[in-house]
């Protein structure tokens, strides 16, 4: 759209005018597609009476025609003159003397004041700049050592610019980055590593493998995780410093009268917000999230709002607003209100229109053209009425989608990408979940979060580290409108290893069928957890254990989270006994259709006298063990049973092995015959879990089993996109033996009475809990976790 279409030439003459005022092929062009720019800079050109110039000039003669304020054409041609004779020689005394004149208006002219203004007649050497830098290099030295090659080189230009606001802005970025070379040297791999913001003295990440913890023990918890957060009535501090190209700084702060308001409001309360976007299932990271916002606002005895982020209604489904809704109060988390963005919609939209009305906003046809080459858009500073009228046809549906956005006039020359004029509102004809029809504009993210936060009067605006970057547009935005500015504080992300944790990626996942569904038991969203067998107690007590740090390079194991979960369903899952691969054994000495009926313990330290503690364990003429507890050979260090070798049955009576029947080859064993020791006096090192007939003929209860493993075979496996540029490296990670079922388990009788929800421990296997899938007819069980290391690999005997 910049150059007016494909195959469009601007007319030659015109053109050749623009380029020899030395602006570039592109900004050229681009002027020559809005016929009001095109028109101002013929009417600059004619009043400066030149043909060509400098490059510095006439760039400046450009932003004369862009950004010249209307009430005060009258002085526009003695303004020129100080350009062209180079008494105003950069941008910032440019917008110094465009400052002035505004507020002058048609009113004479004090050209006394107006020089002081904006700096006439000051020069500023290049060895005062040089001097300058080297101070303030000296100042910020700790921190330059410490990010290399990441610091903040606009940070640095605005402490000297601050110093020297006449000085010369090129001259001072190209010393300081001569400088910082002269410093730190030739730039290594890791200085061409995408920095990860971490605490003072913490290395930044580095390789991909290096990052996963090693142990799997708990850590030392803080007793009052949130300690370190400030109390609302101290939120009159700067937040955050927003540097401009042009040096200009705005300082955030809530002013003495919006904070008394606010604490009015409030009444002195903290107040948070737990805002997902509805377009997914939440998986454990949200977790960390309800834990900071919901447990920062109990802890202080204050309020939570549940709101959904609901801004992009393409993506956005009842069924995800109802499952977040669940799922929070499943986490044992009570909203003090549950509130939309698009409850805001008017109030949103109405403030749009007042960033336009104050020259803060503007309609905008361009797609990435500006942003991707750093250029202000030929429609930034087009008349305010103009804009106000587009938005209004945007509003009522008169343009297309993607035809126009609506951009907030922020800094295209920053040093951060997030200030480049970012969209505020953008044409989308897809009714919202919540709101209906009634709009077919939308605000962004950016725009509307900070002042949904402002309306809501949250206190404390917790998100995670990758959000660090849009803080200056966050504060720009509630500045600009002079609104509350809450308190934002990032923390880091929980990264799991052998995990993804991108919702775009889960949804991916779940669309294309490599897992069943949002909930399926392999992933980390909280309804797999669930159905998994996880407790929000555990989850909690899992979050709680990893803190509340702004440290972002580590990658927490699996295994620690395993830890959790064996903790608390060690002391809450009742024992019971299951075989997943059957091998029939003939107790040849116990006779025909006697059954003995046996105490099996559902926990460790049972009472004796206390029936509920057990479960009736039926012992036949007909058991059965797993395969894996039988070897033709008996090996040093085997404790399962083997031709003429004895073993314990849990809760029974020693047997020993006394014949093998084969099947159609010597490798294929079809039952087992053992003789039992009623009298218990033989006493074998092996103790196995078992199943019997529960009468005589009769199979005992089958159920399907579901074993998981991880899913991912590497550590990291959202680090191979890195890699690879398609970005399916991730997907080829997946391990393509992360379940398998198991469908002809057998139980003992006592759990054909289990129901959805219940948790056992079958004994030597692990821990286990009843699936949403079954039916009265079938049994499911989903593994949990393993058990420890100490009963042996693959659940080996003992």
């Amino acid at each position: 759209m910049g150059t007016g279409g494909k195959g469009y030439k601007p007319p030659a003459l015109q053109l050749e005018k623009l380029l020899a005022l030395g602006l570039d092929q592109r900004t050229a062009e681009n002027a020559l597609v809005n016929s009001k720019v095109t028109a101002n800079l013929a009417a600059v050109i004619a009043e400066a009476g030149i043909s060509w110039c400098d490059k510095s000039v006439g760039n400046l003669l450009y932003a004369v025609a862009t950004k010249y304020p209307n009430n005060a054409l009258v002085h526009r041609p003695a303004l020129i003159d100080y350009i062209v004779s180079m008494k105003i020689k950069n941008p910032a005394q440019l917008d110094a003397a465009l400052s002035f004149l505004t507020n002058v208006g048609p009113d004479p002219l004090d050209t006394g004041k107006f020089e002081e203004a904006c700096g006439v007649g000051v020069v500023v050497s290049i060895e005062e700049i040089h001097s300058t830098v080297t101070k303030v290099l000296h100042e910020n030295m700790e921190a330059i050592l410490e990010q290399r090659y990441h610091i903040n080189v606009g940070n640095l230009c605005g402490q000297v610019r601050k110093r020297h606001p006449w000085g010369d802005a090129k001259a001072t970025k190209e010393e300081i980055e001569k400088r910082l070379a002269e410093i730190l040297g030739p730039k290594t791999e890791a200085d061409n590593v995408k920095p990860v913001k971490t605490k003072k003295g913490k290395p930044a990440k580095s390789e991909e493998k290096k990052v996963a913890v090693a142990t799997v023990a708990p850590p030392s918890e803080d007793l009052n995780p949130y300690s370190h957060f400030p109390e609302p009535a101290e939120n009159n501090k700067v937040h955050t410093e927003i540097f401009f190209s042009d040096g200009n700084i705005w300082r955030a702060h809530n002013t003495k009268e919006i904070l008394e308001k606010h604490l009015m409001a409030t009444g002195g309360k903290v107040t948070t917000r737990f805002p997902p976007e509805p377009n997914g299932y939440l998986h454990i990271g949200h977790a960390k999230a309800m834990f900071i916002d919901f447990g920062l606002a109990k802890e202080r005895n204050g309020y939570c709002y549940l709101r959904f982020d609901d801004t992009n209604p393409e993506a956005e489904k009842k069924e995800y607003i109802d499952h977040i809704q669940e799922i929070v109060h499943w986490l044992g988390w009570e909203p003090y209100k549950v509130t939309y963005t698009s409850d805001y919609f008017q109030a949103l939209y109405e403030h749009a229109v007042e960033l336009i009305q104050k020259g803060l906003a503007y309609v905008d046809h361009q797609i990435k053209e500006g942003r991707e080459n750093n250029l202000d858009s030929p429609w930034r500073d087009r008349p305010i009425e103009e804009s106000l009228k587009l938005f209004e046809d945007m509003r009522r549906g008169l343009i297309a989608e993607g035809a126009a956005t609506l951009r907030m006039k922020q800094d295209m020359q920053n040093d951060t990408r997030n200030m480049y004029d970012l969209i505020a509102y953008r044409v989308k004809f897809t009714p919202h979940p919540h709101a209906g029809d009634k709009w077919c504009i939308y605000p962004s993210y950016d725009y509307a979060h900070c002042m949904v936060d402002s309306f809501e009067n949250i206190t404390h605006s917790l998100c995670t580290l990758e959000f660090d970057v849009r803080r200056p547009s966050y504060y720009w935005v509630l500045v600009a409108l002079g609104l509350y500015q809450p308190y934002v504080w990032e923390y880091s992300r929980l990264n799991i290893s052998h995990n993804i944790m991108s919702k775009r990626k889960l949804n991916r996942l779940v669309t294309e069928k490599w897992v069943d569904g949002w909930d399926d038991p392999r992933l980390l969203t909280l309804a797999g957890l669930r159905r998994r067998g996880v407790s929000a107690a555990t989850i909690n007590s899992f979050i709680r254990g990893m803190g509340i740090t702004r440290c972002d390079n580590s990658l927490i194991p699996f295994e620690r989270l395993e830890y959790h979960i064996r903790e608390e369903l060690n002391k809450t899952a009742s024992r019971a006994m299951v075989v997943l691969h059957p091998l029939k054994v003939v107790i040849t000495n116990l006779e025909d259709g006697k059954v003995i009926d046996l105490d099996g313990k559902k926990w460790p330290d049972a009472p004796a006298d206390e029936a509920s503690s057990y479960y009736k364990v039926p012992f036949s003429r007909t058991v059965y063990i797993e395969k894996t507890d039988f070897r033709l050979e008996d090996p040093k260090d085997y404790y399962g049973l083997a031709p003429g070798k004895s073993a314990l049955l849990r809760y029974a009576f020693p047997i020993k092995c006394t014949e093998v029947i084969h099947g159609d080859n010597p490798d294929d064993i079809g039952e087992i015959r053992a003789e039992y020791d009623p009298s218990k006096t033989s006493k074998p090192k092996g103790v196995l879990h078992w199943v019997a007939e529960p009468a005589p003929g009769v199979e005992p209860l089958k159920v399907e089993i579901r074993l998981f493993e991880k899913l991912f075979l590497s550590e990291n496996p959202a680090g191979l996109e890195d890699k690879e540029p398609e970005g399916t490296a991730w997907l080829r990670d997946l391990n393509p033996h992360s379940k398998e079922v198991v469908k002809g388990a057998y139980a003992v009788p006592s759990l054909a009475a289990a129901v959805v929800g219940n948790k056992f421990q079958f004994e030597r296997l692990g821990y286990f809990a009843v699936d949403t899938d079954s039916t009265p007819e079938k049994l499911v069980f989903n593994r949990t976790v393993t058990l420890r290391d100490s009963y042996g690999k693959a659940g080996g005997p003992r």
